[in-house]
């Protein structure tokens, strides 16, 4: 289900130019704060990359001030209190540069996302401003922004040498992970752990094997189908360029689905104590492959990956049991 400050959120296309410059300026003191703490925590290791980083870093603060240069011109000195969480179509992103470690491909991944999603912030409020020095100002940061992109691809070229990856497959592997790995992930963590109460809840409660796979079954389908159209609803692409609502709204929702059934399907088996037994190995082996999806496609160290999915669903794990045994 959407959440109550999701809804709230307001339209893009409810925004004032007003408000547009406001969001462009509060974007882009965010964005240079940002690539200034990436500089700062990896130029020990990639000092050329850091480089690049502070470079971009200056780049947006330049965009800053053209914006507010236009904005002081036309509205005066008050900024509207508007930022990109208060408006529906942007990302909300992992605040990976708030990490302990801080790897060269986490980094190279936001800056991609962030210029992505800058780029079609500037394309989309350039098409529907009406005066014609903001119109103007507001393209050429689009294919400011556009730029910087790109750039996130010469990091990976710089640092990994000729035997670094193309820009295409670059692209193109970034966009997968958005629209279909970033959800498709969340649902799969959303439908294994939190389904693990309902299902052993009611095998322990009942020790009915029927009746356990039906509740199960429910768990799974109506977690599916709540992530799929939450995903789906969260944003339309347009802003953030993660890729089409409905294609993430199916990872999301379908991963949901299988992270449920996967110790749900066991109980299909008549003798109770062999069903969760095999049960409680699915289990195990769902919270191992989140741990090794986190690890290959999100840059996060396999064993924090480990510690984090296995509390959690051991936590949820015996809350069911207890529950079910009450």
């Amino acid at each position: 289900m959407m959440s109550l400050w999701s809804a709230s959120r307001r339209d893009f296309s409810s925004l004032s130019e007003r408000e547009i410059l406001s969001l462009a300026i509060a974007s882009e003191e965010e964005d240079g704060r940002i690539y200034s703490e990436f500089a700062m925590r990896l130029g020990g290791t990639y000092p050329g990359s850091a480089a690049l980083f502070e470079a971009m870093a200056a780049e947006e603060d330049e965009h800053r001030r053209r914006l507010l240069d236009l904005y002081l011109a036309r509205f005066g000195t008050r900024l509207a209190p508007i930022r990109r969480e208060h408006v529906r179509g942007f990302l909300v992103r992992k605040p990976v540069w708030l990490q302990k470690t801080l790897t060269l491909e986490q980094a190279r991944q936001q800056v991609w996302e962030m210029e992505e999603a800058a780029w079609r912030f500037y394309l989309a409020t350039a098409e529907r401003a009406t005066d014609a020095g903001i119109r103007r100002l507001l393209g050429d940061l689009a294919a400011a922004e556009q730029h910087h992109a790109r750039r996130a691809g010469q990091i990976e070229e710089t640092v990994l040498g000729a035997e670094g990856r193309a820009a295409e497959s670059a692209i193109a592997h970034r966009q997968f992970v958005l629209t279909y790995v970033q959800p498709g992930l969340a649902g799969l963590m959303d439908g294994s752990v939190s389904t693990l109460a309902p299902v052993f809840a009611a095998a322990f409660a009942t020790g009915d094997t029927h009746q356990t796979f039906l509740v199960g079954l429910a768990a799974a389908v109506g977690a599916g189908i709540s992530m799929g159209f939450t995903e789906a609803a969260s944003d339309d692409g347009r802003l953030t360029g993660r890729g089409s609502p409905l294609k993430r709204g199916l990872a999301a929702g379908i991963m949901t689905a299988v992270g449920g059934l996967g110790h749900a399907l066991p109980y299909l088996i008549a003798d109770f104590t062999f069903a969760t037994s095999v049960a409680a190995v699915v289990v195990l082996i769902e919270l191992w492959a989140i741990a090794v999806i986190q690890q290959r496609y999100m840059q996060t160290p396999f064993w924090r990956a480990v510690l984090q999915v296995v509390l959690g669903g051991s936590l949820v794990f015996a809350a069911g049991i207890l529950i079910g045994n009450a």
